[in-house]
């Protein structure tokens, strides 16, 4: 008798986006109010479905708004998305959304998700120039040899580096472009892909799930928290270095099982399709990493430095780093003197690899497509934020956590789900007598701990990359999983009763 296994990725995102165009049926539609500042005019602009009107951008207006917010994070640019304004939520009019809107769905967040398709295409077609140079042959070759024997090494790199990345900068889509590149090395230095798999997209969880200096999330939650970024950073340094190691361990525990013995990886019965998915079964030892070799694989790693560089200091964001992409593609191809010919087919091949990943990011857009138009987001965020009432603190900060790690299936984004849910969570922290800081911990910790298992967050595609299913990574992440959790109750709880 076969064991039963899950459909693929993108039938489970069909499944839930019919399952979300259900819950707009069930759920009451609702909104709050929004604030947004423009620049051009130096006004806010409060609105609702029904109208929208400007008011002057001074502290006094936000105060009779109800925002605790200072005027200078508006004026910065610190807060450049709206903002849900508290005590403004008001029942609607249902939306449903029917079979019309189901269809269309994947469709809109196909266009909506562009930015980061054509990223991963773009990537993809560099791939596969570079797969036609023979470069990644042979540094693959150069590092298994050099780190015969301390293979461990390139787990605790990989996945402390790209946690660096995670925590600073928020280092989350731009991962997408590691996995074709990273999960080839950890097969020749005889791991599985889930050793490789689970640094490159653990390290990148950790590392936003304990942000220290991320824009995207921690400086803009506390912005809109109205709290200085830096309150309570040295909790969060804490929990990085806490649940950073937890998840090296672990990883360096399963890897080293599947090493002595290969029959005890997680995905066996997949390693010989994803060997040949990758093309590094046959991997040849012999190769040698010649000057020019060398030389496109120097090109090749600067096009992810510069990315690096771009997005943390020059305000770069997916057009320059699918530009930077592009523009590496050819540099290589003049470089391994490829013909024209040659290179726009190898590049296009490439590019056709990672179309499947591409429609994953589209459908999963949908989703969150569908939740908007049936206006049932704000709605479940209104009644989570009334249960809060009356509890004691250490409940309080730990039914938090459960609140944003439920929130974050629906606003899967994290600024997102700052700029509209902070202003309402926030003066809760008051009511129970604990720092602002703690909601923002527990909105860190809520949302990075789903979207470990979250299917609207970029699990599905990282998978979909690697060619293994969500049954198995499930398998593998659960242990480790509980462990965070009950790190990060016993961390919020400690945090508001003794710190």
């Amino acid at each position: 008798m076969n064991k039963l296994k899950l459909p693929t990725a993108h039938t489970i995102l069909i499944f839930i986006a019919a399952m979300v165009a259900v819950l707009t049926w069930l759920i009451p539609a609702g909104k709050y109010d929004t604030l947004i500042y423009q620049s051009q005019t130096h006004t806010f602009v409060k609105s609702n479905l029904a109208q929208s009107i400007e008011l002057p951008a001074t502290q006094k207006t936000l105060e009779e708004l109800q925002i605790k917010i200072p005027i200078e994070k508006f004026l910065s640019g610190d807060i450049y998305k709206p903002i849900a304004i508290p005590n403004t939520y008001k029942e609607l009019e249902a939306r449903p959304q029917g079979i019309g809107a189901l269809a269309k769905s994947p469709i809109k967040g196909i266009i909506a998700s562009s930015d980061i398709i054509f990223l991963i295409l773009i990537i993809g077609g560099l791939i596969g120039i570079m797969n036609l140079s023979g470069a990644f042959d042979a540094g693959i070759a150069y590092l298994s040899v050099s780190l015969k024997g301390r293979e461990y090494i390139l787990i605790i790199l990989v996945t402390s580096l790209i946690a660096a990345g995670g925590t600073t900068f928020g280092l989350g889509e731009e991962t997408m472009a590691f996995y074709p590149i990273l999960i080839p090395v950890f097969l020749a230095a005889k791991y599985d892909a889930m050793v490789g798999l689970a640094c490159i997209f653990l390290g990148s969880g950790i590392g936003t799930m304990c942000s220290t200096t991320n824009p995207f999330s921690t400086i803009i939650a506390s912005d809109t928290a109205g709290i200085n970024w830096t309150t309570g950073l040295d909790n969060r340094l804490i929990m990085l270095v806490i649940c950073l190691l937890i998840t090296i361990l672990y990883i360096l525990r399963y890897a080293k099982r599947v090493k002595d013995d290969p029959s005890k990886s997680i995905i066996s019965d997949q390693q010989e399709m994803i060997n040949s998915q990758f093309e590094r079964n046959s991997v040849n030892s012999t190769a040698k990493l010649n000057p020019k070799l060398g030389l496109i694989l120097i090109v090749f790693s600067l096009c992810f430095l510069l990315m690096i560089i771009g997005v943390s200091f020059l305000d770069w964001w997916f057009v320059e780093m699918t530009s930077t992409f592009l523009v590496g593609a050819i540099v290589i191809g003049f470089i391994a003197r490829v013909k024209e010919t040659v290179f726009v087919e190898a590049f296009t091949s490439g590019a056709s690899t990672l179309l499947g990943v591409a429609f994953l990011v589209g459908i999963a857009r949908g989703i969150t497509i569908l939740m908007e138009d049936g206006l049932i987001s704000d709605t479940i965020l209104f009644h989570a934020s009334n249960v809060t009432a009356g509890m004691n603190k250490g409940l309080f900060t730990n039914f938090m956590l459960l609140v944003y790690g439920g929130l974050s299936f629906f606003m899967p984004s994290s600024s997102g789900m700052a700029v509209l849910t902070m202003p309402i969570m926030a003066p809760l922290a008051d009511s129970v007598s604990i720092g602002r800081e703690t909601i923002v911990d527990a909105y860190l910790l809520g949302m990075g701990l789903f979207n470990l298992i979250n299917p609207t967050s970029l699990i599905l595609p990282a998978l979909a990359m690697v060619h293994i299913g969500f049954d198995k990574w499930i398998k593998f992440i659960s242990p480790l999983l509980l462990i965070l959790l009950i790190t990060s109750m016993v961390f919020l709880t400690l945090s508001v009763y003794f710190v």
